[in-house]
């Protein structure tokens, strides 16, 4: 077997953490509106994306928006890196191609690389979720909050809402890989539009736009769970299932898409982002994009950069 190609591993990890960066304070503003109307967040502070990012930004201030950015790079670091890295090697083990790849390949090793990286990577998740929840509330460096949790909730804390965060990952795979993959035939059938940087772009949105709907209602549950400190007694929710029926049963079933707007505006752009970034080369990624194996031209870029 051939050694381990670590390109796709490196250039993953870069490009997530540049569309981190980028698109973090949208990031913020889900997390709040997907926390508040529950039991400590009863008060309806934030009316939608933009309301939230007007008011944090000009009652805490503009760096309040970029509160947590320090776990969130580096969950992306390891997430990113191993995500991105583990499902391109995935594939080469299946085929050494990619003009041989199919549909069933491609969501496969996308669902296992998710699951496997948010698994890992979901302590500096939990702390990303709280530092963005509580702002200014939650002191103290990255190093010092991660002590904290471990000495307070033990081990449980920081993988807490791991399995709705693994289960998230799944979703947000199954659901965009095929949706991208229908959305760009449809448009290159229509003769509407032929196969360029637009088509990506559209294709891209439109995929984001189905994985928010399918995968939201598990992430409001990831949320609250991760943002939950269970120092004595019983969780909040017993489960992603229970959550989603305990949120539904008690703020009606539209709390289920709090904070959707976010949701599906970050996916895009940060798909987009990844996309340019790993490619490394402007003028070579405006010839050679590609998103999960799409085929666009000058595969032979994309090869020796291992990118796919």
């Amino acid at each position: 077997m051939a050694s381990l190609n670590w390109k796709p591993f490196i250039y993953g990890g870069m490009a997530s953490i540049v569309a981190e960066f980028g698109t973090f304070p949208v990031d913020l503003t889900k997390t709040r509106l997907q926390v508040q109307g529950q039991s400590q967040y009863t008060e309806v502070r934030y009316r939608g994306m933009f309301h939230a990012l007007f008011r944090i930004g000009r009652e805490e201030g503009i760096r309040a928006l970029y509160s947590g950015i320090s776990p969130a790079l580096l969950r992306q670091a390891s997430y990113g890196t191993i995500k991105i890295g583990t499902y391109n090697s995935l594939k080469r083990l299946f085929v050494s191609r990619p003009e041989d790849e199919t549909m069933v390949i491609n969501v496969f090793c996308g669902v296992v690389s998710g699951v496997l990286s948010s698994t890992l990577a979901n302590p500096t998740d939990v702390l990303k979720i709280r530092m963005q929840a509580q702002g200014s509330l939650l002191q103290g460096s990255m190093m010092s909050n991660f002590i904290n949790i471990y000495q307070t909730e033990g081990t449980r804390g920081l993988w807490r809402g791991v399995i709705p965060t693994a289960q998230r990952a799944a979703i947000v795979v199954g659901v965009e890989l095929p949706v991208y993959d229908i959305t760009k035939k449809h448009l290159l059938r229509s003769g509407l539009m032929g196969d360029t940087i637009l088509t990506h772009f559209i294709s891209s949105f439109t995929c984001g736009l189905a994985g928010a709907l399918a995968s939201n209602p598990v992430d409001v549950v990831r949320t609250r769970m991760m943002n939950q400190r269970v120092l004595s007694g019983s969780p909040m929710y017993k489960g992603t299932l229970d959550g989603v029926m305990k949120t539904w049963k008690n703020e009606g079933f539209f709390a289920l898409y709090k904070g959707f707007w976010p949701n599906w505006l970050r996916l895009g752009p940060w798909n987009i982002i990844v996309s340019f970034k790993s490619s490394l080369n402007l003028n070579q990624w405006l010839q050679s994009v590609t998103f999960y194996g799409s085929k666009f031209p000058n595969r032979k870029f994309c090869r020796q950069t291992g990118f796919v």
